[in-house]
């Protein structure tokens, strides 16, 4: 029977490579609906190759271009944030892929588990901003989110049908990013081109910076205890510098299940397609004669960024929501070189200080919060660098 899905962010690093994984598993798997930012050039190569019924733009400008460009396809293209919601709850479409980046991917998720719609997530920000308000709407359902991100991915397979009462700790394992073992005089150095270096996996800019400061992984732990029903105890991270274990679960009787593979985001997304069952992969099977597993505790004076991910979700309320805004403007400014690399917690801690929290917040809540966060980021960056907005 044909698995028809929608890709959320078809033109992004996720999208493409889910693309790449649609065309490799071939028969049994078809494209219905496609979205993304502005990209309308790339966007009407993929309608080209994989003739969805639907494809979205948010700007108009590039709509009008993709209407023009796709025309005689077949494909109806929509526009703005309605046609967002339409690809997430597009009436054929039996798995969503969300891989937009950033809070953009919170109102379609919504919509999508509310439609009953299974989501391959891979925007962790959705579960940052508002995974208390989704466990609230009763949406936290195993058998309904299913993770893309590579961690969550090894332990929603290492999981299986446990519950969070037989889980000592989940281990996330990290990288550590391409400045591992930095002090702070070095960090005050470096640059947009050095961080967007990844040592191991090819990522979007947003997402390669976040590495490089920890901030991603603090990202992650919150996804966890949402995905997972777990407390923030039983929460890890351990820096393992090869990407071969994508994370670990150690269970109360002290066994611990680790799931390895190469570092290549298509086995986390190829897992997610084909669920619940597992089929050969283009990636190429891991060696484990030319591997060495080392491990180390994270460096949290020198990357600070994982601790204030974790004092947002013991605060929790709208604060999840304030770091998550304030550090994709501090990512933005520090890709254009307007602040330095060290300067990215600094804004985010200045941020998340001026902030009065609003325990239990609705949806309308967290989107003020989320804007006041970028506005006051702003505010602080241009007080700091004397720059006029």
């Amino acid at each position: 029977m044909e698995k028809k899905i929608a890709i959320l962010g078809s033109t992004g690093s996720i999208g493409r490579q889910t693309l790449e994984v649609v065309e490799a598993l071939g028969k049994g798997y078809r494209v219905v609906a496609l979205t993304a930012n502005n990209n309308d050039s790339l966007l009407a190569e993929q309608i080209r190759r994989f003739k969805p019924d639907l494809a979205v733009l948010t700007g108009a400008e590039a709509a009008a271009r993709l209407v023009h460009n796709v025309a005689g396809t077949g494909c109806a293209v929509q526009q703005g944030k309605e046609g967002q919601l339409q690809a997430a709850t597009w009436p054929t479409a039996d798995l969503v892929v969300l891989a937009q980046v950033g809070f953009s991917g919170f109102a379609p998720l919504v919509a999508a588990l509310k439609e009953g719609k299974r989501v391959a997530l891979a925007n962790k920000e959705s579960l940052v901003i508002g995974g208390s308000i989704l466990k609230g709407m009763g949406l936290l359902d195993r058998e309904k989110i299913l993770p893309v991100d590579s961690e969550h991915s090894a332990i929603w397979q290492c999981l299986g049908n446990a519950g969070p009462e037989e889980v000592a700790r989940v281990y996330l394992t990290a990288s550590g990013g391409p400045f591992f073992g930095w002090n702070k005089e070095s960090l005050h150095a470096v640059t947009p081109a050095q961080a967007l270096k990844h040592p191991n996996w090819q990522m979007g800019n947003k997402i390669t910076i976040d590495s490089a400061t920890m901030m991603n992984k603090g990202l992650e732990v919150i996804e966890a205890k949402w995905l997972f029903n777990l407390d923030l105890e039983q929460i890890d991270v351990i820096i393992h510098r090869q990407s071969i274990i994508h994370s670990m679960v150690e269970y109360i009787d002290g066994s611990i299940i680790a799931q390895l593979g190469e570092p290549d985001m298509r086995l986390p997304i190829q897992q997610a397609l084909t669920h619940p069952v597992r089929v050969k992969s283009p990636v190429k099977n891991l060696n484990p004669f030319d591997k060495r597993l080392d491990f180390y505790p994270p460096d949290r004076d020198n990357f600070p960024c994982l601790d204030l991910a974790y004092r947002a979700a013991y605060l929790d309320g709208t604060m999840p929501a304030v770091l998550n805004g304030a550090n994709e403007v501090a990512v933005e400014e520090f890709i254009g070189n307007r602040i330095g690399f060290t300067a990215i917690p600094e804004v985010i801690r200045a941020v998340m200080d001026r902030h009065t929290i609003i325990d239990n917040p609705g949806i309308d809540d967290v989107v003020d919060a989320d804007q006041w966060s970028r506005r006051k980021a702003v505010e602080i960056i241009d007080a700091q660098t004397g720059r006029m907005s």
